[in-house]
């Protein structure tokens, strides 16, 4: 129940989209990435899966009521137990299915499902009750971190949870799956889309490209810069290297164009009216978009106006 009210106040503070799905008609897409992972594509963010022979790791659960089809894709990679749910930040289309698979899971004492978020994440999925913090609820983190990265070693490679600070949100983790060669993003890539930068939950341009480059140190590109390692976004289609690199450079170009126009002393509606992301917006804007490209220059401009 908690879980669900704070998920509900996130909500309602316009993180998710105006209008949801319906439900009842998404069907889950699972593409096979490399090694021993996958992605799931549903309504919400995309879902990681790493399988073998100690269980099943995911990476974030989209939304509650999709649970059963997700856990029946699942259940065609593997029948073992689903030991981790790592959360990559705090919005409600990656974590709002925690609650449904804490309760759709059978638990084993001796092999019970962590929740893995960064503390940030915990922190804004819980209000404190007086001096006292609540008991902890399904689906909730309840192993979270607070360094700059946390690993285990699951299905014979080792997994890095790196925290991002201020990027997309000041919760981020972005993962690494050291063995099969691929990293999970969350939404700190988008690559069909401009980023949203969430300044009222801690994130931040100039975070938000530091993201951006820690991911690029992460990869390796194959042979003529195709394939090596893949990139699984926050949203939209498997990716490489080259693929964060396009993003990432363009965030830095409208960065800084801002950032000038900024240093004239120009006020949000005139920068907005000078365009800065006009030779961008016919590839990271489409009619369903949720950041449109005002929206973005509106978050780049108020991120380093904080900083001047």
């Amino acid at each position: 129940m908690q879980l669900a009210l704070a998920l509900a106040a996130i909500a309602s503070c316009g993180v998710l989209a105006a209008q949801q799905p319906n439900f009842e008609n998404v069907q889950i897409q699972v593409l096979p990435v490399q090694g021993n992972v996958y992605m799931l594509a549903g309504a919400g963010g995309n879902i990681t899966v790493q399988v073998g022979k100690e269980g099943v790791l995911m990476v974030d659960t989209e939304y509650a009521p999709l649970a059963p089809k997700i856990l029946s894709e699942i259940r065609k990679l593997s029948n073992g137990p689903i030991r981790y749910i790592i959360n990559t930040h705090v919005h409600p289309d990656h974590v709002g299915g925690n609650d449904a698979f804490a309760a759709l899971i059978p638990q084993n004492p001796l092999q019970p499902l962590k929740i893995i978020a960064h503390q940030n994440v915990l922190n804004r999925m819980t209000t404190p009750a007086g001096r006292e913090t609540p008991q902890p609820q399904p689906g909730l983190p309840e192993d979270e971190y607070s360094t700059r990265f946390k690993d285990i070693h699951f299905n014979g490679e080792a997994v890095f949870i790196y925290h991002e600070p201020r990027a997309h949100t000041d919760g981020d983790s972005v993962i690494l799956f050291r063995g099969s060669d691929v990293v999970s993003t969350g939404d700190i890539f988008t690559p069909g889309g401009y980023p949203f930068l969430d300044l009222e939950r801690g994130g931040s341009v100039q975070g938000e490209i530091a993201a951006l480059n820690h991911i690029v140190e992460l990869t390796v590109p194959a042979h003529t810069q195709e394939g090596g390692t893949y990139v699984i976004p926050g949203h939209g289609r498997i990716c490489d290297e080259a693929d964060v690199v396009e993003y990432r450079d363009m965030l830095v170009i409208v960065r800084d164009r801002i950032r000038e126009l900024i240093k004239k002393g120009m006020t949000l509606d005139q920068v907005k009216a000078a365009k800065p992301t006009r030779d961008y917006d016919t590839e990271y804007v489409s009619r369903n978009s949720f950041v449109t490209a005002d929206r973005f220059v509106e978050a780049v401009y108020k991120s380093l106006s904080e900083h001047k």
